[in-house]
């Protein structure tokens, strides 16, 4: 064929002979940038990983630090609870001190009137009463009250006018440490009364 005889264009085909020609696009296929490497995701996974490591290298830390210190506040409350076994009575113990060395000097006095050797031992038994104050040791109250089996023992029951089961006699004073029973008083009891329904 010669160069005369070529088929003649459209106006059409001759209007869009330079221009690029449409790609055609399938729709399943990935979204990739034209030109550009495909990303790597390795590096991520490695940088996230290494995060995490650490992360968990901190928190095992601090892990083992809060049991170290749990561990401590464990050993010095056994600690301070054998402390507080052995020395608890460290206060009341020296108010005791000043009680016998108030004894010992009244055994000591050589020519002591009886009525010195009363004055102090009254003085002795004050210095006593302020101890157990300090201390909270009580008497507990017992003659002409309601036997009461949690503060008062029985030693006898006696004929008395009055009521069944009231305390009569004294016979040793008991004693409280705060709400607790040190000791306790041993009593005399009423007997009820013939025909007494109590």
């Amino acid at each position: 064929m010669s160069a005369q005889h070529k088929p003649e264009r459209s106006a059409h085909e001759a209007a869009t002979a330079g221009a690029p020609q449409p790609l055609a696009v399938d729709p399943s296929a990935p979204d990739v940038v034209a030109g550009a490497a495909p990303a790597d995701p390795a590096p991520d996974i490695a940088a996230l990983l290494q995060k995490a490591e650490v992360e968990a290298a901190e928190l095992r830390d601090a892990w083992l630090r809060s049991r170290a210190e749990i561990e401590n506040v464990r050993k010095q409350g056994i600690a301070d609870v054998a402390r507080a076994h052995k020395y608890g009575i460290e206060r009341f113990a020296g108010e005791l001190l000043a009680v016998k060395d108030s004894l010992e000097l009244s055994l000591a006095a050589d020519n002591a009137s009886l009525e010195t050797l009363r004055a102090g031992v009254e003085l002795t038994l004050k210095q006593l009463v302020a101890a157990f104050e300090k201390a909270q040791v009580t008497e507990i109250e017992a003659a002409g009250l309601k036997f009461d089996p949690h503060r008062h023992q029985a030693m006898a029951m006696v004929d008395s006018p009055e009521p069944a089961h009231t305390v009569v006699q004294v016979f040793q004073k008991g004693y409280l440490l705060s709400d607790r029973v040190l000791r306790p008083a041993m009593v005399a009891v009423a007997k009820p009364r013939d025909g007494d329904a109590s």
